[in-house]
């Protein structure tokens, strides 16, 4: 087989630098593991900065841990994954490797209940519920979902870490690692409108950032008290908590009442409803009581969506103000 050329670089390019050798750590997970299912919520939308996959399916992630910025690079089979970082957060991120891929979680613990829940259970043994430790990182992004499009949501996540973020350790990429407590406090309130975050949502950020390392302590509590804790911050209800733990706590009862599809989904999957609400999620999930986000995972994987007859709706762009 004929290997092609490498394609010139244009008149005046420089080849993308190459990161330099960063901490490395291997780990063999104790069973089946799907590393891109199980990190994929930590993903804010397909052009989130701080996080990518590689067509080969290398998985990047940038974070704001305790130590400081760092970015984790994953790769290999899952037998014998190869995890490197770089930055003052590296050995944190290496430290927390096993939790970030499932290592904390328990399956053995569910039982599936319907067709549709055991049909995805045996066609996805590999998903784990991550557990990255890190509370803040998971509620900013979780705050700005709140009452709005993901597209909305996506969309301010990545203008704000692009604007006011900084340049991932160690990436030869546009990877940006999210402000520290002082950067977020430094955003102007015109970026935040520009980026379509309404003051509500900017305010419940400031309140957040402003408790800071209090937040992030939150991670070393049982998930049930951490987010009591959380929902005593003003503008963080049930949703936005539930959001937040599953993330940072790999918490698998953390189901997330509140969301304007999520029941119609999970009612659609295993009743055929086309509309459902809150009340009638939870019934169908109380068989899975402890369990029921592990089981909200599952049904999102096997079962559609119920069809949408109506138009969608169309996140308004930012204007400027004369």
């Amino acid at each position: 087989m004929r290997v092609p050329s490498p394609r010139p670089l244009p008149t005046g390019a420089v080849p993308a630098p190459r990161p330099e050798r960063g901490l490395i750590r291997t780990w063999t997970p104790p069973g089946p593991l799907d590393v891109r299912r199980t990190l994929l919520p930590l993903r804010r939308g397909p052009a989130d900065p701080a996080f990518r996959i590689d067509a080969d399916g290398t998985v990047w992630r940038a974070s704001r841990t305790p130590a400081g910025a760092g970015t984790l690079r994953l790769r290999g089979s899952a037998a014998a994954l190869e995890a490197e970082a770089w930055g003052p957060g590296a050995q944190w991120l290496l430290d927390a490797l096993p939790a970030l891929l499932g290592g904390d979680d328990d399956p053995s613990a569910f039982t599936p209940r319907h067709r549709v829940v055991h049909e995805a259970h045996r066609r996805h043994p590999g998903l784990r519920l991550t557990r990255t430790g890190l509370v803040l990182e998971s509620l900013i992004p979780s705050v700005l979902e709140q009452k709005v499009t993901t597209v909305e949501a996506y969309r301010a996540w990545r203008l704000l870490l692009l604007q006011h973020g900084e340049p991932a350790p160690g990436s030869a990429g546009r990877m940006r690692v999210m402000p520290d407590a002082r950067g977020w406090a430094r955003v102007p309130s015109w970026d935040w409108h520009c980026a379509g975050v309404d003051d509500k949502r900017a305010s419940t950020v400031m309140r957040a950032v402003r408790l800071g390392g209090r937040l992030d302590a939150l991670a070393s509590l049982p998930a049930q008290e951490a987010g009591t804790r959380l929902q005593s911050v003003t503008g963080i209800g049930p949703w936005t908590a539930a959001e937040t733990l599953q993330r940072s706590h790999g918490a698998p009862d953390a189901v997330t009442v509140g969301d304007l599809h999520l029941p119609h989904h999970i009612g659609y999957a295993l009743t055929g409803a086309r509309r459902s609400d809150d009340a009638t999620m939870l019934d169908l999930l109380a068989p899975y009581a402890g369990q029921r986000h592990r089981a909200t995972r599952l049904i999102l994987l096997a079962a559609p969506s119920p069809p949408r007859h109506g138009p969608r709706l169309a996140p308004n762009p930012p204007t400027r103000h004369s």
